[in-house]
C-alpha cells in the first residue's frame, strides 16, 4: 500500500470501506473508492425547501426532485389494493403523485401528505392517460419554517432535507439515487472535518480560493449559491493545478532527453525545395518554418503542435521539416489516422517533390517516399520494411501499421503526427519512446484550439499556428440549413450541388452513419447507403455518385479515391473517413448531414 506523506492526503485517500462500512459496496462499484472521490462529486443542481419547482420543465423519463404544494388528496380502490392520488402544484401547473398499497399504508401516506404546507418529492416522471405523473415518489413534508413534519418512509431523503440551507442534487449513477449518494457524501464530510490544507498557504492565497475542507463543505452543504460556486471553484483549481504540474513534469522530462541536432545548412534540400516551388510560401509558413527549423537544430528533442485550418499549408510546412531532417542523413515519419488520409499524404508529398526532380534539383534516390498501411500487400510490405530498415526510404508515410514491432528504422530523426486528436497518448509516443537519442516530434491538427485550451491540453508542447491561407486559396463559406424548421431549404442545397457539378466541380456529402433508412427529407437521420441511393434516384439523378466508408475493403476504397481525384466521380457520399486532410483541388462543396451528430473536432 502507498504510504502518504501527509495527514491530509491520508484522510483524503481513505478507503470508503473504512469510512462508510458496508454502505461503501454499492458506491465502490460505480468507481468511487476514497473519501475524496465522493466529496469531489459536483451536484448537478441545488434545491431549497422554500422554493417551488417549475413543472413546465419536466419531461417523461426525468429523474426529479420537486418542491411542490399539495393541492388535494383522493383515495380509491378496493381490498386488497387501494390507490392514493395527490395533486401537486407549482402554482401554475399540476402533476399527480400516485401511491398503491394496503388500506393502512394509504391512510398513513394520506395523513403524512396533509401535515405540511409543501413538500419535496423524488421519483421518475411518467405519463398516464395523457397526463404527467410520478409513481410512488419518496417525499418529505415541510412546514412554513422549512422543518420536516411528515415523510413517506425512512430514507436518506430525511437526513438530507432536515439540514438547513440548500440541498445538493446528484446525478443518479449506477442505479444509485441522489439521496443515497448524498448520504454517503455526508459521512465522508464528517471523516474529512478539520482536514489540514494540503497545499501551501501561499498557493491558496495566490489562487484566491477557499481551503479544501471548507470547499467540500460549501459544495455539498451550502447556505447560499455563492458558497456552492466558491466550493466548485476550488475543485476546478485543483484539477487545473494537477494538470499543469503533470505538463511541467513532462516538459522537464523532455528537456532531460537528448536529440541529434538537425540544422539547416547551405545548399540544403529545403532551400532547393523552396526554389522549385511554383509559388512563394506565405509569411506565416515562413515564420512557423523558422520556429521548427530552430527546434530541429537543438540537442533537445522538439515537441511542437502545429495547428491551422484545412488549406493553410500544414503539409508543406511538415515536408520542409522532413527535408531538413533527411538532409542530415536521418529518416522522417508521417503518421496519419486513416488509410485514405495516409494515401492522400503519400500522393501529396510526391506531387510537392515533383518540381525538384523536374528541374534537376534532386538526385534520383536522394529523397524516397514510402507508403506503409495495413492494406499494403505482403510482398510490397516486405520490400517497404527492408527499405525502411536499411535507410533507403527517407520519408515514410503510414497509419497505425508503422507502430508494429516489425517496423525497424535505420535512423529515425522526426515523427510527424497528423490529426493528433485521433491518436491516444500512448500511440503518439510509441514511435519516440525508448529511443536514444530521441526523435523530434511535430503533431498537427486542423481543429481550431483556443490558446487557453492548447496550453491546458497540450502544455507539454510548444504551439505554432498558421493563421493565413495561401493566396491561391479561396475563403470557405459555411451555411447552416435548419432542415427541421425549413425542410424545403434542403431542395436548394441539392440544387446548389447540381450547379457546382454542372460548372465542372466535385464535392462530398458526409453522413454520420453507414446504414439506415430515413423516411424524412434527404439529409435527416442520414446514412451513407440510404442517402446515396436517394440522391441517385432523386435530386442528383444522372450524376456520377459513389460511396466511401470504413467498412469497404482498403483496395476498393483506394480505387474510389483515385477515381475521385481523377475527376471520374462527381459526388462522394461518405462517412468521416474523409473528414480530414483529403486534398482534391477540384472539390468545391461539402454537405454535412445531421451535423449535430458530429463532435466539434470532426
Amino acid at each position: 500500500m502507498y504510504q502518504w506523506q501527509t495527514v491530509a492526503y491520508q484522510r483524503l485517500n481513505a478507503d470508503l470501506s473504512g469510512v462508510l462500512g458496508s454502505k461503501a459496496t454499492r458506491l465502490s462499484k460505480v468507481g468511487w473508492a476514497t473519501a475524496a472521490d465522493l466529496c469531489e462529486i459536483v451536484p448537478r443542481n441545488y434545491l431549497s425547501g422554500s422554493d417551488s419547482s417549475d413543472l413546465s420543465k419536466v419531461r417523461v423519463g426525468d429523474e426529479v426532485a420537486l418542491a411542490l404544494r399539495v393541492a388535494g388528496v383522493r383515495q380509491s380502490g378496493r381490498p386488497p389494493r387501494f390507490r392514493l392520488e395527490a395533486t401537486l402544484t407549482d402554482g401554475h401547473n399540476r402533476i399527480a403523485a400516485v401511491f398503491f398499497g394496503k388500506r393502512w399504508l394509504i391512510d398513513y401516506w394520506s395523513t403524512e401528505l396533509g401535515r405540511g404546507s409543501h413538500g419535496i418529492f423524488v421519483g421518475k416522471i411518467s405519463r398516464f392517460r395523457n397526463s404527467l405523473q410520478i409513481t410512488h415518489p419518496q417525499f418529505v413534508m415541510l412546514d412554513d419554517a422549512g422543518e420536516v413534519v411528515g415523510r413517506g418512509d425512512k430514507s436518506d431523503l430525511i437526513s438530507q432535507v432536515a439540514r438547513s440551507g440548500l440541498i445538493g442534487l446528484y446525478r443518479a449513477t449506477g442505479g444509485l439515487p441522489t439521496w443515497t449518494i448524498g448520504a454517503g457524501i455526508d459521512v465522508a464530510l464528517q471523516h474529512l472535518e478539520g482536514i489540514p490544507e494540503p497545499l501551501p498557504d501561499w498557493v491558496v492565497a495566490a489562487a484566491d480560493v477557499v481551503p479544501l475542507g471548507q470547499a467540500y463543505q460549501w459544495l455539498h452543504q451550502p447556505d447560499t449559491l455563492s458558497q456552492a460556486v466558491a466550493g466548485e471553484e476550488r475543485l476546478r483549481f485543483n484539477e487545473a493545478l494537477a494538470l499543469s504540474l503533470v505538463m511541467a513534469y513532462r516538459r522537464a522530462e523532455t528537456n532531460r532527453q537528448e536529440a541529434v541536432p538537425r540544422p539547416l545548412h547551405d545548399a540544403s534540400l529545403v532551400g532547393r525545395f523552396d526554389e522549385a516551388l511554383p509559388y512563394r510560401i506565405t509569411d506565416g509558413q515562413a515564420e512557423v518554418g523558422g520556429e521548427i527549423a530552430s527546434d530541429l537544430a537543438s540537442a533537445t528533442p522538439m515537441h511542437r503542435l502545429l495547428q491551422g485550418e484545412v488549406g493553410s499549408g500544414k503539409t508543406l510546412v511538415a515536408l520542409r521539416a522532413m527535408l531538413q531532417v533527411v538532409d542530415s542523413g536521418a529518416q522522417a515519419v508521417l503518421l496519419a489516422p486513416t488509410e485514405v488520409l495516409a494515401r492522400q499524404h503519400y500522393l501529396s508529398l510526391q506531387r510537392l517533390l515533383g518540381p525538384l526532380l523536374d528541374e534537376g534539383l534532386l538526385a534520383a534516390g536522394e529523397v524516397s517516399v514510402t507508403l506503409l498501411t495495413g492494406a499494403t500487400a505482403a510482398a510490397s510490405r516486405r520490400e517497404a520494411l527492408r527499405d525502411i530498415a536499411s535507410g533507403d526510404s527517407q520519408i515514410i508515410v503510414g497509419t497505425h501499421a508503422l507502430l508494429g514491432k516489425d517496423v525497424a528504422f535505420s535512423d529515425l530523426g522526426l515523427v510527424v503526427v497528423d490529426e493528433q486528436h485521433r491518436f491516444g497518448v500512448e500511440q503518439r509516443a510509441a514511435l519516440i519512446a525508448g529511443r536514444t537519442p530521441r526523435p523530434h516530434l511535430l503533431v498537427m491538427t486542423a481543429t481550431p484550439i483556443p490558446r487557453t485550451v492548447a496550453l491546458t491540453c497540450f502544455g507539454d508542447l510548444q504551439v505554432s499556428t498558421l493563421r493565413e491561407l495561401p493566396a491561391r486559396r479561396a475563403e470557405v463559406s459555411t451555411t447552416l440549413v435548419n432542415a427541421v424548421q425549413s425542410p424545403t431549404w434542403l431542395d436548394r442545397v441539392w440544387d446548389r450541388v447540381r450547379e457546382e457539378i454542372a460548372a465542372g466541380r466535385q464535392g462530398f456529402v458526409v453522413c454520420p452513419r453507414i446504414t439506415g433508412n430515413s423516411k424524412g427529407p434527404i439529409g435527416l437521420e442520414a446514412a451513407v447507403d440510404d442517402v446515396a441511393e436517394r440522391l441517385r434516384t432523386g435530386p442528383l439523378e444522372g450524376l456520377r455518385i459513389e460511396v466511401l466508408h470504413g467498412q469497404l475493403p482498403a483496395s476498393e476504397a483506394a480505387e474510389i479515391m483515385d477515381r475521385f481525384v481523377a475527376g471520374d466521380i462527381d459526388c462522394l457520399v461518405s462517412t468521416t473517413v474523409i473528414e480530414v486532410g483529403v486534398d482534391v483541388a477540384n472539390a468545391s462543396f461539402m454537405v454535412i448531414c445531421d451535423a449535430d451528430s458530429f463532435g466539434v473536432s470532426q
